[in-house]
């Protein structure tokens, strides 16, 4: 059966990281639905820096786009009959590319790059944008005032709901706080931040065909409390917010104590685990799927998932990195991309 090609942005990342070797070694992979296309945004330099590789000569199949243009329409881009395209939409000075290391034009290299995805997405140029992984600290470095990718593409998006979904293996998560301190998570744990990472991780159900239709909710203390010996948060918050959203019709439990919730979600009991913070979910998680976690944001109006890795600057240049989770990033992207987005506004 023909379909209508899906077009996949793929922002490089830092690219002092193994973001460009990753996406490089997923893209060439030769067993891809024969409707799939790939954009990688950003500087085609970093395909081959550390590597050995050159980028002047593009294996078979792939197309260098006009450097620092505006991207092609898709009626264009089918015209041209590539597989793999590689756009440079330009950055906001020369890029110094240092395998290995983050450099402040990197950092400022990978944000452009981000907002062009984001750009093309809406525009209808791409159905959905995977991110390779970015340097925090870099960001920092750079002035940009964003946490990292999931604040970034809220504010690009004007998406004030939003939540980050980690999946793996069996397990899927959602994060009730995201890159926190840990003295700041449980000021931070509210009944409105709960009630939102419940309510998109039961939006995303049927978006993603996620089973069984059931999401937990995590305890923040240990023993859940213990009945308020080991903390108060369960008794005066978090089960009076589970509470509500079942009486609203969500099929919700909760809090469950963070040592058996995520037994209970392997062995089939819940289809979403909402963890308070992020090691809480996250540990769980790429116990299990180290190698092929993804992460999707949720709430957008446009698709996006990222290897749920960082940029493992220790290995960056050395050939070495293991393109498992971007292309697991890619295949989420993919299929989700031929659904509905239940929060782009038709």
């Amino acid at each position: 059966m023909n379909r209508n090609p899906i077009f996949i942005g793929i922002t490089l990342g830092d690219a002092g990281g193994i973001g460009p070797e990753v996406a490089r070694k997923a893209v060439a992979r030769r067993d891809w639905p024969s409707d799939l296309r790939f954009v990688l945004l950003g500087d085609p330099r970093a395909l081959g820096a550390g590597a050995g590789r050159r980028v002047s000569v593009l294996p078979r199949g792939w197309e260098m786009l006009a450097p620092r243009s505006a991207l092609p329409a898709r009626v264009a881009l089918l015209r041209r009959r590539a597989r793999v395209f590689v756009w440079d939409p330009g950055a906001p000075g020369p890029l110094a590319i240092r395998p290995g290391r983050s450099t402040v034009s990197a950092a400022r290299a990978a944000a452009c790059w981000i907002e062009a995805a984001v750009a093309a997405c809406r525009g209808g140029a791409l159905d959905a944008m995977v991110t390779g992984p970015i340097a925090k600290h870099g960001f920092a470095k750079a002035g940009l005032d964003v946490p990292g990718h999931t604040e970034l593409l809220a504010r690009l998006t004007g998406t004030p709901r939003y939540a980050m979904m980690l999946t793996g293996g069996p397990l899927r998560v959602v994060l009730v706080t995201r890159h926190l301190p840990l003295a700041r998570v449980p000021a931070a744990v509210t009944a409105e931040s709960i009630t939102t990472a419940v309510r998109l991780a039961a939006e995303s159900i049927p978006w993603l065909r996620i089973r069984p239709a059931r999401i937990a909710v995590c305890a923040l203390n240990p023993h859940a409390g213990d009945g308020g010996a080991l903390g108060a948060e369960e008794q005066s918050l978090i089960r009076p917010t589970v509470r509500r959203l079942r009486r609203a019709g969500l099929a919700v439990e909760g809090p469950i104590p963070g040592d058996v919730v995520f037994h209970r979600a392997v062995n089939g009991a819940f289809g979403v685990v909402v963890a308070m913070y992020h090691d809480q979910g996250l540990a769980p998680l790429k116990m299990l799927a180290f190698e092929s976690g993804v992460n999707v944001t949720l709430g957008l109006p446009i698709v996006r998932t990222s290897p749920d890795h960082g940029t493992a600057f220790d290995i960056a240049g050395s050939g070495k990195a293991d393109p498992g989770s971007m292309v697991e990033a890619i295949r989420t992207a993919y299929d989700a991309a031929r659904r509905p987005n239940p929060w782009r506004k038709r």
